[in-house]
């Protein structure tokens, strides 16, 4: 860490940590500071962390943090398409596909926007045949964004039946193939480097269920979403059904990219524009803000109090809301791929906490099975409550009117605790929370959401002084696992045991 900013953090380490009780006790225009709605047009979100331990005082050394981390700096270097991935020697492109960035990769992408368009507007028109269904396969980014996406927007009159696979576990492949036709399904192949071991081996087995279930040609099925169409080509797809994007554009911040065929293709063009435009509302708003009012940035500050000065080593995301159902794990790759470091970008040893671990569920689930750890457990979890004010359904409001009145009750609660005579049904409260109210889930909110915690990621980087674009952290198993499908090599007696016990090797 810089001198600059240990310094800073030093002076927040010193700061007085009053309860959330006394917080708003001292301070009758807290929700107002810390209660901020973010405009999308006919819609909105509204980001209330008055209930988190940020008062005026952290936010002053927080905002001296980012200054003495070089955060505006690292916010143009972003958005310019200069290198921010030193490792690598990469930019990281991904506001680009929505229109904001470096002036030739936001007209490259939207070259390769037009080509996904009209491909995806040919096969609603029949063009290729009759499409069904589509069976995407892919991993990590390429899989976990459309696969949340799909889930979140596509669940009434989806255009295409879309199934995403991205476990090698066979039965996950073999769950799509027994909800879709052969005759009606098309396989869409994602993967940056065109070599991942798990979706070409998925694809590999797609194709054989395509072949021996009567398809004569199965490669004519076959869309490829990737940044290396030549290997594709040489895999088998045709040139025409490639659908390219950026080099620049990292697997888990690429579903902006062609790795959204699959969206578009469930909602239909224009909604899958809407959810470029919601995240690049949020682009501009953090590109443009001062820090004293970037949203992303004050998650930010709220994420770093509580990993690095009250030492919470995980945070917990609840949708209230099941079309969010896979937002946890979403984040969870975002945010722990990203920041699970520990070296700063001068590859110099970090000496504090980077990223939290990420977990979470869906409410009202979630209260019936993890909550007692959080309102009672001896672990300070902060939480954050995601919620929509209208329904994802058009059964009686009473389901919407208790789930709604579930999520605001768990973040009151945990401010507010109780007291009781009886040690086991005392509450201690003074326990953290923020909630993320949409006005609706619909294309826009759903795509500045995801750019909200996109930004939110990099801040804490930022603020970390690490590199949140690369992932060398997944490699090394993987290489393992290469040298045991290669055989010769040889391993700890554990290993070897469990490789012999299985048959393997």
């Amino acid at each position: 860490m810089s001198d600059k900013a240990q310094t800073v953090w030093n002076k927040l380490a010193e700061l007085p940590k009053p309860t959330l009780a006394e917080l708003f006790a001292n301070d009758p225009d807290r929700l107002l500071k810390l209660a901020s709605r973010l405009d999308l047009g006919e819609e909105g979100i509204r980001f209330d962390w008055s209930k988190t331990h940020l008062d005026d005082a952290h936010l002053e050394k927080f905002l001296e943090l980012a200054e003495a981390t070089g955060f505006r700096a690292r916010r143009d270097a972003l958005f310019a398409g200069a290198v921010v991935n030193p490792t690598e020697g990469r930019a990281a492109e991904h506001t680009a596909q929505r229109g904001v960035g470096k002036e030739e990769s936001v007209e490259q992408a939207l070259g390769y926007h037009s080509r996904m368009a009209a491909m995806v507007e040919a096969i609603h028109r029949g063009a290729m045949g009759d499409v069904k269904h589509l069976i995407h396969v892919g991993i990590g980014g390429s899989a976990l964004g459309p696969a949340l996406a799909v889930d979140a927007l596509a669940r009434d009159g989806a255009m295409v039946d879309v199934h995403v696979v991205s476990n090698i576990d066979g039965a996950a492949l073999e769950a799509a193939f027994k909800t879709c036709d052969p005759a009606t399904t098309m396989l869409a192949v994602a993967s940056k480097t065109f070599t991942t071991i798990e979706t070409m081996t998925n694809a590999e087995s797609a194709l054989d269920w395509l072949r021996e279930n009567g398809v004569d040609d199965p490669y004519g099925r076959v869309v490829a979403l990737t940044a290396s169409p030549e290997r594709a080509i040489e895999w088998g797809v045709d040139e025409t059904r490639i659908l390219p994007f950026a080099e620049s554009v990292g697997g888990r911040y690429s579903l902006w990219s062609s790795i959204g065929f699959p969206v578009a293709l469930a909602l239909g063009w224009p909604d899958f524009a809407e959810m470029l435009e919601g995240a690049a509302i949020v682009d501009r708003h953090f590109r443009d803000a001062d820090p004293a009012e970037n949203l992303p940035l004050r998650a930010a500050f709220a994420d770093q109090f509580y990993a690095r000065l009250r030492g919470c080593q995980t945070r917990a995301v609840f949708a209230y809301d099941e079309r969010l159902a896979l937002m946890p794990d979403y984040l969870q790759q975002l945010e722990m791929e990203s920041n699970g470091k520990s070296v700063t970008m001068e590859g110099k040893p970090v000496d504090g906490p980077t990223a939290p671990i990420t977990w979470g569920g869906v409410g009202t689930d979630a209260q019936h099975a993890v909550f007692q750890l959080l309102h009672q457990g001896t672990h300070i979890v902060p939480v954050d409550f995601i919620a929509s004010i209208a329904p994802g359904h058009e059964l009686d409001l009473a389901h919407h009117r208790i789930l709604l009145s579930n999520c605001f009750a768990q973040g009151a609660a945990l401010m507010a605790g109780k007291s009781s005579d009886d040690p086991a049904r005392a509450y201690p409260g003074d326990r953290p929370s923020t909630t993320i109210l949409l006005d609706e889930v619909s294309p826009v909110s759903f795509g500045a959401l995801i750019a909200f915690h996109e930004h939110r990621t990099f801040a804490n980087a930022v603020l970390m002084e690490i590199n949140p674009f690369d992932q060398f952290g997944v490699e090394l198993g993987k290489e393992i696992a290469k040298q045991i499908d290669k055989g010769g090599a040889s391993f700890d007696p554990s290993t070897e045991a469990l490789l012999e016990l299985a048959g393997i090797g």
